[in-house]
């Protein structure tokens, strides 16, 4: 555990922000500021005129058992809303899971029951320290596809820089065919790629609601601070535009609210 001040500009009776997140999780956050949930929390702070304290802490089972809950901080980004754990605000983006292949490839897929993934190798990203199935797994294995899955750790090995790009370089290498990939994830290292790639969204299927591809992110607090939430919550809102602006910037395939079918990035 690493706790370190990032400076934002704020006046000399700003308060603290304290912020736990992950230290090698691009693209949502890092050590050097450089995640799109460090320059969301920049804003955030900035509207607040606080100023931010990371405590870093490797995102894993337990983690906001031991970081928030344990008081070592009061607020955590990118969190799923409504998570039992926390008290979250509003969400401030929605995104989904998508397909991602090589564009010279030129494959077309529906959706998770295409017949053109019967013949595929498909990457599928492993969720927690116990490798448990994301939903797109999960749905894939259901189809009787589990002999065509390749499973990829969704925060990969720490001794990279970059560990959540580990899926994308083996679609790279032709390891695998298509992978199946968190959306932020997705389009942050599409963006990066030395070849293009195809980012087409899973379409809606009958099992959505039991293995949901959508999902909203929101900012957490303790069960107990309504009133940081309800800070946070404002300055979110107000600095809408933004956030959208970040979110574009780091290539995220958006869901617009009250609809199932993300938009391609």
């Amino acid at each position: 555990m690493v706790t370190v001040a990032i400076a934002v500009p704020c006046p000399a009776s700003a308060f603290t922000l304290r912020v736990c997140a992950d230290p090698n999780n691009l693209p949502f956050s890092n050590q050097a500021g450089e995640g799109l949930e460090n320059k969301i929390v920049a804003i955030v702070a900035s509207e607040l005129h606080a100023q931010v304290v990371y405590t870093w802490w490797a995102e894993r089972r337990g983690f906001i058992r031991e970081t928030l809950n344990a008081g070592k901080c009061d607020l955590v980004p990118g969190t799923l809303s409504g998570m039992d754990m926390l008290r979250t605000t509003r969400p401030y983006y929605r995104s989904a899971y998508v397909f991602v292949t090589r564009a010279a490839d030129r494959l077309t897929i529906g959706s998770l029951d295409d017949p053109v993934l019967r013949n595929k190798k498909i990457g599928v990203q492993l969720i927690g320290d116990d490798g448990a199935n994301s939903p797109p797994a999960h749905a894939l294995a259901q189809r009787g596809l589990v002999d065509n899955l390749r499973g990829y750790p969704i925060y990969g090995d720490y001794a990279n820089p970059s560990p959540g790009r580990a899926i994308i370089s083996a679609l790279d290498r032709g390891d695998i065919d298509i992978a199946v990939v968190w959306g932020p994830t997705a389009g942050y290292f599409a963006l990066q790629d030395p070849q293009k790639l195809d980012i087409t969204p899973v379409a809606s299927s009958p099992d959505q609601f039991l293995l949901p591809m959508v999902f909203d992110i929101a900012m957490g607090v303790r069960k107990d601070d309504e009133a940081l939430r309800d800070e946070i919550e404002t300055a979110l809102s107000r600095r809408r535009a933004d956030i959208a602006t970040v979110l574009k910037e780091y290539n995220v395939p958006l869901v617009v609210s009250g609809t199932k079918e993300p938009k391609k990035p």
